[in-house]
């Protein structure tokens, strides 16, 4: 059985019972050399093998145009792509299995790309008295875009002595909910390449961020790392563990693409870049093509979000037909 995703064209095959996926995956050159592809992808999935070959020429996903597809969007949810059979895939941040949520990618995975599109589709249908967002970007330019959001109370925070004494207060705020009971509203802690604070910001930062990392769930306190390198030596196994949902890009290697989803054989290492991804969660792989939101989108949204008549996206939104239909 086959069918066409945006990037890629997919087989699933039944084996027989007792067959190693290692026998099957150790067949990756042969099949790319008989079907005249550049490089295939075959990882298991709910007992079968995929087998995912790349298009010659894939569909852009944009996130303005996936919107207009979707009746609804539930509280606190992330808007992410699409999945294999073209269905938007929506990640609700807030739900007791996901908490905490890891980008990884190399350079050109789309990986930066994939974090603004979660934490600006968040923005979109979550006014900024239920939720806030907080950017830690040691370069500054990842996170840039979405600085112009009203749910960014503090701007790019840069310097790690400046993050280590954000994430403190967030920590005492959480001590505060804690004995109040409340959750409410939603915060949202985003770092980009979480690995390079990690060095630079030592033991405190690591101290802060895992304080908030393994109590913040219950607190409405959430977390959002990136990094390009998922290995052990820049994110220990301790950090890696408190992000029970992984998003993982291309990666170098198959170990950091063991490293990084969890899972032997996830294929990670073989993903086509430029968006295309796995959503991981509880061993668990959905491939996905993320959306992406342009520069132009990106400035229309931060301006649609000033307006005080628009407390959330959905409501009436002048000129987001026409933008969104000139995007494609």
């Amino acid at each position: 059985m086959g069918w066409f995703t945006p990037r890629y064209v997919q087989f699933k095959l039944t084996v027989r019972p007792g067959t190693k996926i290692s026998k099957v995956t150790a067949l990756s050159e042969e099949l790319a050399l008989a079907l005249g592809s550049p490089g295939l992808r075959i990882a298991r999935q709910q007992g079968c093998v995929n087998i995912e070959m790349l298009r010659e020429k894939s569909d852009p996903v944009r996130l303005l145009p996936l919107i207009e597809r979707l009746d609804a969007v539930p509280p606190h949810s992330a808007i992410l792509g699409v999945e294999e059979l073209g269905a938007p895939l929506l990640l609700r941040l807030t739900a007791p299995d996901v908490a905490h949520v890891l980008v990884a990618g190399t350079t050109g995975s789309g990986k930066t790309a994939l974090a603004r599109t979660l934490l600006c589709s968040l923005a979109m249908f979550n006014p900024p008295d239920e939720l806030s967002i907080i950017l830690v970007d040691p370069k500054g330019r990842g996170f840039g875009p979405l600085s112009a959001l009203p749910h960014v109370k503090h701007g790019i925070i840069s310097e790690p002595d400046e993050a280590v004494a954000r994430l403190g207060a967030l920590g005492q705020e959480m001590e505060r909910r804690d004995h109040a009971g409340v959750s409410r509203p939603v915060i949202v802690v985003a770092v980009d390449e979480i690995a390079d604070i990690y060095q630079t910001g030592g033991s405190d930062f690591e101290k802060a961020l895992g304080r908030i990392a393994q109590r913040g769930r219950q607190a409405g306190i959430h977390l959002i790392g990136c990094t390009q390198k998922p290995t052990a030596s820049l994110i220990g196994s301790s950090v890696i563990a408190n992000f029970p949902v992984r998003l993982v890009g291309a990666v170098a290697s198959k170990d950091e693409a063991r490293y990084a989803t969890g899972v032997t054989d996830s294929g990670a290492e073989k993903l086509a870049g430029s968006g295309d991804f796995l959503l991981v969660s509880k061993g668990e792989l959905v491939r996905f093509q993320a959306a992406w939101l342009g520069p132009e989108d990106m400035k229309f949204v931060s301006e649609m979000l000033h307006r005080p008549e628009l407390s959330r996206w959905g409501q009436a939104v002048p000129g987001a037909d026409k933008l969104a239909n000139a995007s494609e």
